[in-house]
């Protein structure tokens, strides 16, 4: 049985993609549809597909989270974390996986996350549209 789960569909990054593939399309009927820009249409909508949505779920003294279809899966031991902070990120750290000053960061859209800071001192941040209610559920189950 699941603590916590809510999956945030990825609005920003299925529009980026959009514009992409559009784009592409595009350079694909101009070259008469080269199998190069073909590919690349492809490759474009299956990687839109991966990162189209972000799930994050507690269950079974486990943190876990997942872009679309279990695409780069993470999890981590409810033991392992301290703290879960709602916070803001700066737009120009962008979505998708990314390094920041304050550790990892997942997300398909907006700004919001949660920095989950663990017992070794490292963070990681998970963005949501519903960081409260993430930061609340894992400041329950780590309780």
């Amino acid at each position: 049985m699941s603590d916590y789960r809510h999956t945030q569909p990825g609005v920003l990054m299925l529009a980026i993609f959009a514009v992409v593939v559009i784009a592409l399309a595009g350079f694909a009927v101009a070259s008469r549809f080269h199998p190069f820009f073909l590919a690349l249409v492809v490759a474009a909508l299956l990687l839109g597909a991966l990162v189209s949505s972000l799930t994050v779920s507690i269950a079974e003294r486990m943190l876990t989270w997942h872009f679309s279809f279990g695409f780069w899966k993470k999890s981590m031991p409810l033991g392992d974390i301290v703290s879960a902070e709602p916070v803001i990120n700066k737009w120009w750290w962008g979505w998708g996986i990314r390094f920041t000053p304050h550790g990892w960061l997942y997300n398909v859209s907006g700004l919001q996350a949660v920095e989950i800071t663990k017992r070794d001192g490292s963070a990681v941040r998970i963005g949501t549209d519903e960081p409260q209610a993430l930061a609340a559920a894992i400041r329950k189950a780590i309780a």
